[in-house]
């Protein structure tokens, strides 16, 4: 069988390596919003009953007006953006499938584990993860080149000028979207398809009655619906993203790229910085095909001092 891979998080196994209890740590391992979406309070329906038709219409509502999808692409809600990544390369005949690394690496382990073979030619499939994770690049509607074209979007929340929604009713397109990333509610597990009626309804029948819980439903709906949330955390979220840029920068560190959710660095030894901030119980990202890049999500308020004084330790 093989083994797990690469992501972020795993501060549990951070602190039995360093010390520390799981609430001492600072997580910076992830992109997600450390400011989150303030959940409402629920109706004891959206726990006890099974979701209906109404809340499930609401969600998919208030989801086409605030990413504007167009009036002839259909929406998939389900229990977070993996439960779409698994599934999509059954929607086409196993063939050769593009994936401009590096990126997200779940989209290639769906593929293979669907008999589909990567290839940096021609391609029956493509995917791009837009903005890219971990460099933040922006794709346009040229990059759509190939017959089943999977557009990531989970980070792309922070700047919907530059989606590609816009091109979800044409055929074979699909757009992703993920609710945890910028809401930062991940544990909600809370993602979305958009694209062409024909393949949704496959995606549909894929994950069964019911995929979404009530309260995930409820949730998703009222936060969909606040734009003037959104458009104030975009704000905090950029000033946040600067302001971590000139503390690591002030430290050495180089920026390589990133998104206003997660920001990319080039240092001299990844891994000594990571294991140095690991010893002031922060946790970052490295990357096991780069021995120079460091990759930190955006600190809470509150956690910045800690920070700086782990940053003053490393040498």
């Amino acid at each position: 069988m093989p083994g797990p891979r690469d992501h972020g998080g795993g501060v549990d196994a951070a602190a039995a390596r360093h010390g520390g209890t799981r609430a001492e740590w600072t997580d910076l391992s992830t992109g997600i919003n450390p400011n989150p979406y303030p959940v409402p309070a629920l109706p004891d329906s959206a726990w006890t009953d099974l979701p209906d038709a109404g809340a499930q219409d609401a969600l998919i509502a208030a989801a086409r007006a605030f990413w504007a999808v167009p009036e002839g692409a259909a929406i998939l809600a389900a229990p977070g953006a993996s439960a779409l990544i698994a599934r999509i390369p059954a929607l086409a005949r196993a063939g050769n499938v593009h994936i401009p690394k590096p990126t997200y690496n779940e989209h290639a382990a769906a593929f293979a584990a669907h008999g589909w073979h990567e290839t940096d030619g021609r391609a029956d499939a493509r995917v791009i993860v837009h903005p890219n994770n971990p460099d933040g690049r922006w794709y346009t509607s040229d990059d759509l080149t190939a017959p089943l074209m999977v557009i990531d979007e989970s980070f792309a929340d922070v700047a919907p000028h530059q989606s590609l929604v816009g091109f979800s009713d044409r055929a074979g397109r699909i757009v992703l979207k993920s609710f945890g990333k910028f809401w930062g509610l991940a544990g909600v597990r809370l993602g979305f398809a958009i694209g062409p009626p024909d393949l949704i309804d496959r995606l549909a029948g894929m994950l069964g009655p019911w995929p979404v819980s009530g309260p995930a439903l409820a949730i998703g709906a009222t936060a969909l619906a606040d734009t003037e949330w959104a458009a104030e955390t975009r704000t905090e979220l950029n000033e946040t993203a600067a302001r971590l840029d000139a503390l690591m920068g002030r430290a050495g560190a180089r920026i390589a790229g990133g998104t206003a959710l997660f920001r990319l660095y080039e240092v001299e030894n990844a891994a000594h910085w990571q294991d140095a901030l690991a010893r002031h119980r922060i946790w970052t990202r490295v990357f096991p095909w780069s021995d120079r890049l460091i990759r930190l999500g955006l600190p809470p308020a509150a956690d910045f001092a800690k920070l700086e004084h782990a940053l003053c330790h490393i040498s």
